[in-house]
């Protein structure tokens, strides 16, 4: 056992340490591909309190090992590749409910609940939390939090920052630390919360969170829209210029299109949350639209749209493959269209991409063998609309070739002294961050 691995077993018991042997297979793939072979932590520590958390990041920071914080590991290969990790610490048995105030539309839970589960316990108050990130069925809080991973719902509901209401978390010095509170009304610690969503663990442990949730609509219905590149651009305009208010409203890429059953088209997909009669005209107004412009159209209910929407989620998310490349975008909404098609023509049309319409914001999932260039090139595109391209998935091959952030903004040095504040060790997710963060 090392070192490390012996400091943290007294502290969290022997069946709260998991060395790197006894690790299942699955979970030994998974960690090959965010760290390097010559590099791969050496234990999983899960502690099951705040107050262990506290005590084994302050052991940690004491040996001076660098750790990486997690939750069920769905995303622990997305940004840079961390360097000289030893410990991989998990929330995963952090995972209770804290309180939900029905009344005051808000709910605490520590960061290790799962959002599957926290969804269920909402759902027998008729309330609902309006994230829709990837790998939704074991992504924990935390994990969404840390990593800023919203989903199609921002397009009525906004980002993580928008519904996050408090947060607590452990510094690098094992010290408790909090921002914000359990009530709509509070904004104390708002810019620190802004700060550690997105942040991937650099900045600190996230051991708690507070959300404001929403009351589950009466009804749902999704249009979805398939035809000429041209005339989805102008539903798509049409759709952002009217009245209608739909909760999510995602261009989609012809690849993708096709793997939902329809033909090699672009597509937008809209989907209606409200009381039944408005379900019904908004979504009659929508096909209207794309009937006059000569787009093929469907409306999907129930069960029907449920399966459509879990199928978009399960093509989209990265699938964990050796030559997968998932990428997050962003260009203006203006040319979201035009990414799309420069995207399938750089995939030949085998690319999967989905942006949501209002924020420009998306996914990319180029196909197996792509080669770095294409990606470059794409990324070339975004930043000439105005926008970005990083590489969140791909073999640690492929982002040791690439500037995996490909960050070209101004802030750079306010991030690094944030870091060195933050983390002056640099023992919290070294290198997995814009410019080696």
């Amino acid at each position: 056992m090392s070192a490390i691995a012996q400091t943290l077993s007294s502290i969290l018991g022997s069946d709260g340490v998991i060395e790197w042997d006894s690790l299942d297979s699955p979970t030994q793939q998974r960690l090959r591909r965010a760290f390097p072979e010559s590099s791969l932590p050496h234990c999983i520590a899960y502690p099951s309190t705040q107050a262990q958390f506290a005590e084994a990041i302050a052991a940690i920071a004491a040996s001076r090992c660098a750790f990486v914080p997690a939750g069920s590991l769905s995303k622990i290969d997305w940004g840079g590749v961390p360097s000289g990790v030893q410990v991989i610490l998990s929330t995963a048995r952090l995972n209770r409910l804290i309180e939900h105030a029905v009344n005051d539309l808000t709910v605490t839970m520590e960061a290790g609940m799962s959002l599957a589960s926290l969804q269920s316990i909402l759902a027998d108050a008729g309330q609902f939390l309006a994230l829709d990130p990837a790998y939704g069925d074991r992504a924990t809080l935390g994990g969404i939090v840390a990593t800023g991973d919203t989903g199609s719902w921002r397009q009525r509901y906004g980002g993580v920052r928008d519904q996050l209401l408090g947060v607590s978390f452990v510094r690098s010095d094992g010290e408790l630390a909090k921002a914000g509170g359990r009530v709509v009304k509070n904004v104390a610690g708002y810019d620190l919360m802004k700060l550690f969503t997105g942040s991937y663990g650099t900045l600190g442990m996230i051991c708690q969170v507070t959300f404001r949730v929403y009351p589950q609509p009466e009804a749902s219905g999704t249009v979805m829209l398939s035809g000429d590149t041209g005339a989805i651009a102008s539903a798509s305009q049409t759709l952002l210029g009217s009245a209608l208010t739909p909760t999510a409203a995602d261009l989609l890429s012809p690849g993708l299109v096709k793997q939902l059953g329809r033909a090699e088209e672009m597509g937008l997909l809209v989907r209606f949350q409200s009381v039944a009669e408005s379900v019904q005209e908004q979504s009659a107004r929508l096909m209207a639209v794309g009937e006059a412009l000569g787009l093929k159209g469907s409306c999907h209910t129930d069960k029907d749209e449920a399966d459509l929407w879990q199928g978009l989620r399960e093509r989209m998310q990265p699938d964990g493959t050796e030559e997968a490349i998932g990428c997050k975008i962003g260009v203006r909404p203006t040319e979201a269209v035009a990414a799309l098609s420069k995207f399938a023509a750089l995939s030949d049309g085998s690319g999967l991409g989905q942006i949501h319409l209002s924020s420009g914001l998306g996914w990319l999932r180029f196909p197996e063998g792509t080669v770095t260039e294409s990606v470059l090139s794409m990324r070339q595109f975004c930043q000439s609309s105005g926008g970005f391209l990083s590489v969140m998935v791909a073999p640690i091959s492929v982002k040791n070739q690439v500037d995996v952030w490909g960050y070209q903004g101004n802030a750079f040095e306010v991030m690094r002294k944030i870091k060195q504040q933050f983390d002056s060790g640099n023992i919290l997710s070294p290198n997995r961050f814009i410019g080696g963060i």
